[in-house]
């Protein structure tokens, strides 16, 4: 379902993926409409799907996430029903945030984050390895974030 969207809807986009925690009161302060109005646009957002959820970004390294990693996998072609295969159960493993199929030398990409490195062993040694999926496997692991940003990048 296509919407038009207007300057108010995307100010109201940006404001809502850096703080969505926002009071519909404050919402409706900052793009300039009576909070009626304003509730009403955030409610059409969400029936659109533009809005798909609301979330809490949790301090991984407060919760003991040592580990973030970034695996390339290269699937064997020869299996029958690789592909399928591999999506079933990489879904299965909480460990893998996200998964992302791409073009170039590798056919996933995924990031995967973990306790310490004992359990990152773990993942790779007693799941990863065992999927006969997989072909290949190159990991980089993160030594610092310069840049998360949520906003998506709009001319807002």
């Amino acid at each position: 379902m296509q919407i038009n969207l207007d300057k108010i809807d995307l100010k109201i986009l940006k404001i809502l993926q850096e703080n969505a925690r926002i009071t519909n009161l404050q919402l409706s302060s900052e793009i300039g409409l009576s909070p009626a109005p304003t509730l009403e646009r955030v409610k059409k957002l969400e029936k659109s799907k533009l809005i798909e959820g609301y979330y809490t970004c949790v301090n991984e390294d407060a919760l003991g996430i040592g580990i973030k990693a970034i695996i390339q996998i290269t699937l064997t072609r020869q299996i029958e029903n690789a592909i399928s295969n591999f999506k079933k159960e990489i879904v299965k493993i909480p460990e893998i945030m996200e998964c992302y199929q791409v073009t170039g030398n590798a056919d996933y990409v995924m990031i995967v984050m973990l306790k310490d490195i004992r359990d990152f062993e773990a993942l790779i040694s007693q799941r990863l390895s065992k999927m006969e999926e997989i072909g290949q496997m190159q990991t980089m692991v993160v030594l610092s974030k310069i840049k998360n940003s949520k906003v998506l990048p709009l001319n807002y």
